[in-house]
Order: C-alpha cells, then sequence, then structure tokens
C-alpha cells in the first residue's frame, strides 16, 4: 500500500492564501458538512418560485430560459427536483442550460452541486465527465464524488480520488476522511487506515466523534480489537453510535462478555441505547445462551419504545429461540402485528435448531413438523420464501426423513427460481441423502449450475453413507481435475468411501496424500474412518494398534466403533475393555451401559451385569426409552417397545406375530437372547425377554397395514437400532418388496431386497 502523499503537509489552501500549520476542518465547518454538502440556498429576489418548480418542471425550466438575468442560484432548486424525482435526464437539460449561460465556470457552488446531482441520480459517468471539466475543484466537489464511488460499491476508485485530492493540494475534511475511512473498511486495507489513523492523530483531530466512530468499526472488522478500543477511548464526545461501534467490536471479535461489559457501562454513563445497540447486545447475550441479561435486556427495549420495533423483536425472539424457550417465542411470534421474512426465517431455522439440540427423539420430530408448519403458513402468507427459507426447510426435511416433503419443496425451489442457488442446491443433495434417495441427491448436484467446495464434498460423502465406493472416489477425481482444493471433511468423505469397501491400500494412500500433498493435519473423523475400516474386516488388533499410535485420545466415536466391532466378531475382552474407556469418557451416556449389559449378558457373566447395574443406579442413569415413529399421511404415530396402546388393535399384533413367522420361514432367526432393551430386567437364571415388540417393529408392522403395497416405510428410532432387529427388517424387505428406511441414533439403514446401505455394520 502506497502511502500518503508527502504534499498533504505543504499544500495550497483551497481558496488561496497562506499555508496553515494546522489544516483541519473546524468545528463550525464540521457541522456544515457532517450534515449534508450543500445547505438550502435563501435568495429574496428569485423570480421563478419554487412552488412553480415543484408543480411543473419543465415550465419552470422554460421561464429561466426566457429570462436572461435568471441569477445562477435559482438553478439550484431545479437540480433538487432532478434528485428528488432521480431524473437524470432532466439534470442534463438542466446542465444543457447552465452551460448555455457561462454558470459553469462562474458558479463553483452550482458546478460542484450539479455534480452531487449525477452522484444522487446514480450516474457516476456524467458526475465524473463534469468533475474532469470543473475549473475550480474545491474540497465538497472532491468529497461528492468519493461518496458516489462508495455508495457505488467502488471504494477502489474513491481511495484513487482522495490520492489525487491530496496531489493536487486540498485538504479533506472530516467528513472526507471519515468517507475515506468507509472505502478502507470495504477493502478491508488496514495499512492505509493506519497511515490515515497517523495524519487524524498529526493533526489532532482523532478525537473526533464521527472519524473515532468509523475508525473504531474498521479496526473491529479488520480483528483489531485492541485498536478499536484505543480509538474509542481516545473519543472525546462519545455518543451511541460510539458506544455501539465498541459493542460491536467485541462481537465481531468473539468477545461476548466484553461486548455486555462495554454495554453495562454506556448505561451506567445515561447514554440511551438506539435500536442497532439493542440488536448488538441480544446477539450478544444469544452467543453466550445468556437468557437471564437478554430478558432485562427485552424488558429495557420495552421501557424505551421499541416494544413495536420489528428489528429488535426479531433479536428478542431468535434469543428465545436459542436458549430453548419455544413457546415465548411462539407468542411472541403470535402477537406481531407486522413481520417480516426475517421473522418468519427466524422462527423456521430455530425449530431446525431445536431439532439438532434435542437429538433423535419424538421431541425433536414435533420440532421438525412445526417448522413445515410454519413454512406452510408463510406460503400463505403472501410472502415469498427465500434462500435461506429453503435451505432451512430441505435440512429438516432431511432430518425427518420427509422425502416427499422434500421433494414438494424442491419443486417450489424451481418455480421461484432459488433452485440456482449454490445453497438451496446444496441442502437439496444434504436432504435427498438423508432420506435414502442416493440417486436423487445425484441428479440434483449433477443439475448444479454452479459447485463450490461444499457441494462437491457433500456429494462425496452422501456417496460413501450409501455405499456407492466407487463413485464416491471417481467424483473426488473428477473434483481435483475440476481444480477444487479438498478440504479435512472432503477426506473424512473419501476415507469413509475406502471403509466402507474395506479398501485399506486406497484408504492409507488417501491419507498420505492429504498430509503430504495438500498439507492437511489429520484430526479425529479421519481417525475414526480407519478404525471403522479395519473393524469392519475383523482386524481387531490393527484397529486398537492405530488406535494407540494416534496423535491424541480416541473420542467417544473411536471406542463405541470399537466396541461394535468386537460385538459382532465375538472378542468380548477386548470389547469390555473398549467399552469401559468409553465410560471414562461419558460416565453418563445411556447407550453404552446398555452396549456393555448386552456383552456381559451374551457372555453369561451374570455377577458383570448385576455390577454395571449398580453402576448405572449410582451414576443415575435413567433408562432409554425406546422410541419410534411413523408419518402416514402426515399424521404422525409414535410407538415405544411392548406398546399396548389403543390404536393397536388385536389383528395389529397378530399381524405382527405372522409377520415374524414369515420372516422365520425365509430363513430370519431370532437373536432375542443376545439384547437387552431397557425396559427389560436381566436375572443371573435366564436371558433377556423377547425382541418381538421392539419399537421400530411395531412402526413397522403399522406402516405395513396402512400404506399402499408399493409405498416405501420410513421409520425415526431415537436410538441405536439392535441386531436382531435389522437382521429382521432385511428379512421383511424381501417378503414385501418393500423399501424400508430406519433413521437410529447413529445411522441410515435403507434396505431394499434384504441389502442395507450400511453394510451390515453401525
Amino acid at each position: 500500500m502506497a502511502s500518503l502523499p508527502s504534499s498533504v503537509a505543504a499544500t495550497t489552501p483551497i481558496n488561496g492564501g497562506n499555508t496553515p500549520n494546522n489544516p483541519k476542518l473546524h468545528s463550525s465547518d464540521l457541522r456544515t458538512h457532517s450534515s449534508s454538502l450543500f445547505p438550502p440556498t435563501q435568495n429574496p429576489k428569485k423570480r421563478v418560485s419554487s412552488d412553480s418548480i415543484s408543480s411543473d418542471f419543465r415550465e419552470a425550466l422554460s421561464a429561466i430560459r426566457e429570462d436572461a438575468s435568471t441569477e445562477s442560484s435559482y438553478y439550484v432548486d431545479l437540480l433538487r427536483e432532478c434528485i428528488e424525482k432521480n431524473s437524470t435526464s432532466d439534470a442534463e437539460m438542466v446542465h444543457a442550460q447552465i452551460i448555455k449561460r457561462g454558470i459553469i465556470h462562474k458558479d463553483v457552488f452550482v458546478s460542484t452541486f450539479l455534480v452531487n446531482v449525477y452522484v444522487k441520480c446514480g450516474n457516476l459517468g456524467n458526475a465524473r465527465k463534469l468533475f474532469d471539466n470543473l475549473p475550480v475543484r474545491n474540497v465538497v466537489a472532491w468529497t461528492t464524488l468519493m461518496t458516489g464511488y462508495v455508495n457505488n460499491s467502488e471504494p477502489e476508485l474513491a481511495i484513487k480520488v482522495f490520492r489525487d485530492m491530496l496531489e493536487e493540494g486540498s485538504y479533506p475534511t472530516n467528513y472526507t476522511l471519515g468517507i475515506v475511512i468507509n472505502a478502507c473498511s470495504s477493502l478491508q486495507w488496514i495499512n492505509m487506515c493506519e497511515q490515515l489513523h497517523g495524519y487524524m492523530i498529526k493533526y489532532h483531530i482523532d478525537f473526533d466523534t464521527s472519524i473515532g466512530n468509523s475508525l473504531c468499526s474498521l479496526y473491529a472488522k479488520s480483528g483489531h480489537l485492541s485498536s478499536a478500543v484505543k480509538v474509542f477511548e481516545n473519543i472525546r464526545e462519545k455518543n451511541v453510535i460510539s458506544w455501539t461501534a465498541i459493542i460491536s467490536a467485541f462481537s465481531d471479535n468473539g468477545d461476548a462478555a466484553g461486548g455486555l461489559g462495554y454495554f453495562i457501562q454506556m448505561l451506567s454513563e445515561d447514554i440511551q441505547p438506539n435500536e442497532f445497540t439493542l440488536t448488538t447486545v441480544l446477539s450478544l447475550c444469544c452467543v453466550m445462551l445468556s437468557f437471564g441479561i437478554g430478558s432485562q435486556v427485552h424488558s429495557l427495549s420495552i421501557k424505551l419504545g421499541f416494544e413495536s420495533n420489528l428489528r429488535v423483536k426479531n433479536s428478542i425472539m431468535y434469543l428465545y429461540l436459542k436458549t430453548g424457550r419455544i413457546q415465548e417465542a411462539e407468542r411472541l411470534f403470535d402477537g406481531m402485528n407486522v413481520n417480516s421474512l426475517v421473522t418468519w426465517n427466524l422462527m423456521i431455522s430455530g425449530h431446525a435448531q431445536m431439532m439438532e439440540h434435542e437429538g433423535c427423539n419424538l421431541s425433536a420430530y414435533e420440532s421438525g413438523n412445526q417448522a413445515l408448519n410454519l413454512f406452510s403458513k408463510l406460503n400463505h402468507s403472501g410472502m415469498k420464501p427465500d434462500l435461506f427459507t429453503f435451505s432451512s426447510v430441505l435440512t429438516v426435511c432431511g432430518s425427518l426423513v420427509a422425502l416427499e416433503q422434500g421433494e414438494q419443496v424442491h419443486a417450489q425451489t424451481i418455480k421461484s427460481g432459488f433452485l440456482s442457488d449454490v445453497v438451496v442446491g446444496t441442502a437439496l443433495i444434504s436432504m435427498y441423502n438423508k432420506c435414502g434417495s442416493i440417486e436423487k441427491a445425484s441428479k440434483a448436484f449433477v443439475e448444479m449450475s454452479i459447485r463450490t467446495l461444499i457441494s462437491w464434498t457433500s456429494m462425496i460423502t452422501s456417496l460413501a453413507h450409501h455405499g456407492r465406493t466407487q463413485q464416491a472416489l471417481q467424483l473426488f477425481e473428477d473434483m481435483i481435475l475440476a481444480g477444487v482444493r479438498p478440504n479435512q471433511i472432503t477426506f473424512v468423505g473419501v476415507l469413509s468411501a475406502c471403509s466402507h469397501a474395506g479398501m485399506v491400500e486406497e484408504a492409507l494412500g488417501y491419507l498420505e496424500m492429504m498430509k503430504k500433498q495438500y498439507k492437511i493435519k489429520p484430526v479425529m473423523d479421519h481417525y475414526a474412518c480407519i478404525v471403522g475400516m479395519f473393524v469392519r474386516l475383523g482386524r481387531l488388533d490393527e484397529a486398537f494398534d492405530f488406535i494407540k499410535k494416534m496423535d491424541f485420545e480416541p473420542s467417544e466415536f473411536i471406542w463405541s466403533t470399537l466396541v461394535a466391532g468386537c460385538r459382532s466378531h465375538g472378542n468380548m475382552e477386548l470389547g469390555f475393555y473398549a467399552a469401559e474407556q468409553l465410560l471414562k469418557l461419558n460416565p453418563k451416556h445411556t447407550e453404552t451401559y446398555g452396549l456393555l449389559l448386552n456383552m456381559y449378558c451374551a457372555e453369561k457373566r451374570w455377577k458383570d451385569v448385576s455390577k454395571v447395574k449398580k453402576m448405572m443406579k449410582e451414576e443415575r442413569i435413567e433408562k432409554v426409552k425406546d422410541w419410534s415413529w411413523i408419518s402416514i399421511k402426515d399424521k404422525v404415530y409414535s410407538f415405544k417397545a411392548d406398546d399396548k396402546s389403543d390404536h393397536h388393535s388385536e389383528d395389529f399384533h397378530k399381524f405382527l406375530v405372522n409377520l415374524t413367522d414369515q420372516a422365520k420361514s425365509l430363513g430370519y432367526e431370532s437373536l432375542k437372547d443376545l439384547e437387552v432393551t431397557d425396559e427389560e430386567e436381566v436375572e443371573e437364571s435366564s436371558s433377556s425377554s423377547s425382541t418381538t415388540y421392539h419399537s421400530e417393529k411395531l412402526a413397522l408392522a403399522f406402516g405395513l397395514l396402512n400404506t399402499p403395497s408399493s409405498a416405501p416405510i420410513r421409520v425415526i428410532k431415537n436410538f441405536i437400532m439392535c441386531r436382531d432387529c435389522h437382521n429382521f427388517i432385511k428379512t421383511v424387505s424381501v417378503h414385501t418388496g418393500r423399501e424400508i428406511t430406519i433413521r437410529d441414533s447413529r445411522s441410515l439403514h435403507k434396505i431394499v431386497n434384504g441389502k442395507c446401505s450400511c453394510g451390515d455394520f453401525w
């Protein structure tokens, strides 16, 4: 970045005369220029009234043409009319008349004001052409042109004009410097900002409020929080904008507590916050999940008269959603007389976030359905969804395995024109993947007009999850050929594809490529893929050796993967060790206790069973409620193990028994002696009870009874599906010819003709 010209300190003043020792703008001048570069013109001699100009622009212009004695200042009213109408063509007619009368060379004010008119009308070409031909260019003309470039998103040109101004010997006003700081902020040119700051300190104007506010914001956005604080502290007369700037500075730099501290200090100095202050502070409360402070800010906003302010109400509603207070958010939403698309998006995304927070349970499912209901209401409200709406709704559809609703949203994105947006396109891929439709996910990817790294990675990961290893690896090679550089997550997808197919040499090769060619340091997810690969192949000792050689302590996922492998391949001793390590990491993890109980039961180690149950009592571990649910015709039916609800008739239970008998005739064998569910009590003298009435079997049977014979069945379960149910459902898919999808807390199981997308390992 070039430094400021040395001529700044030794140039001729704007209006001639001697060079001042301190070329700063005095406070009286600052007030003039800070509100408007062009104050209203007052002239008692003018012959064309402003009323006649407003009522009939062309008649007024005609009158001026006929009156050769019209003073030049009369043209200003006509030019103001051009600004109000945003009419370049009218301005050009006035401009022609000004040239004809020779005023352009006589009156600096009128010619400079004409530059301002072109700038305000958005015609930077005319403004620049006129500016370049001005016989005299004062600081107002320079500043006007800079403002036009900044407002027209051309900050580099604004800075170039500023440099030209300094080279020609004009001194910047405080207002001019504020415009240049804004240009630097847009470009993140922190070096030039520091030079400007040094200039301001040299001429003792760094304490100015407007300049300090601009500098504070620029330093904050550039990640220089300490510099922003120093600038703020040097401002002599801090106003609400100053305080909001420093609070926002802490927010932009991830220090929510610091921002709230300055807000409290602001209140103690009797500075009344505005709507921007309140929304910033409420966002800080969201980051800290501080409902206590947020509720006080809510009360303060009402006291200050912001109760009906939409921006503030949206921020309050978002706080309620972030802190899990859905009912309060809904009451606020229902009580709003006026809302915006932002309001709808907040509510929809809030329910989507609640799904993630609540995990895989019935409450999460209900939150998802509420999000879809809100989306339906939005469509009937007259407002049009945007890309954020579609992205959130598609995420919900994926989490609910709601393929039909997702397809309807897909159709709506096509109709509304948002399908071409890369965010929506990537959300579509994810939705179809989670709903088990890898073919439609692939189609959505192929039809994307623009693909980002996220799009490529999402598709590679989706193919890996569905066992399409060769397609995933080929797509990775295509991505490299397209010039897209992979990241950590991309390699997780690639290693997952190799793991699924048991491709050891290929997986280790990609791991080396990641480290050496792309300089990406492996993280836990990469190691988990390698461990999972060895476990799938039954190479448990190699998996354990790999775990011991990792650079950091294994995660819960890695130990649970080893536990699952040990159960599948019969290495119980290593499985017990892995389960114990898992409990050390998370002594409150209910599913781990369930795994241990099942493993000890399989080995008939009843003393260890009693020991684990005692540990559960000591840790106050509550039993996991085995829930599954299925949606049929927009109605949700939920089931729990051994459910005896009224809507499960005797005929329904007979159907399930017959279905089990038919499955057995096709080779299904019950593994009830190897499994323990949450409702079972294990005794030393007997093994666990039957798994016939596990919740996913009940949901599956209900779906088979109440949907057309060719319709796919989709069930959601709140924790990992047991092996017995997995085997049973595979057999049922052969018997019925149905496509059956079960999403449990760990995996998606898409089962077609007896084959599962998980490869019988999860």
